[in-house]
């Protein structure tokens, strides 16, 4: 994820559960295959999608982030609220 994407997911954090959920509903309408698209369509461009993630973490380009650190992070933003 780049640093703009970053500093959206965690604006997009903070928000309350109905906005999240509203924002969630659209990312994911959002990556939806056209009506159009036949089933072997949209399988070759999520092998494309995967590719192109595998890629991008395997130059350095993604950073990772350990396991132990993502729950740490959620189980402090939840103890926030």
């Amino acid at each position: 994820m780049t640093e703009v994407g970053r500093a959206v997911l965690a604006e997009a954090l903070d928000l309350p559960v109905r906005e999240r959920a509203d924002i969630a509903a659209e990312l994911l309408a959002s990556l939806r295959a056209p009506e159009d698209a036949s089933d072997h369509d949209v399988e070759r461009l999520w092998a494309d999608e995967i590719r192109r993630r595998v890629e991008r973490v395997e130059s350095g380009e993604s950073a990772t982030v350990p396991w132990d650190d993502v729950r740490a992070e959620a189980e402090r933003r939840l103890a926030q609220r």
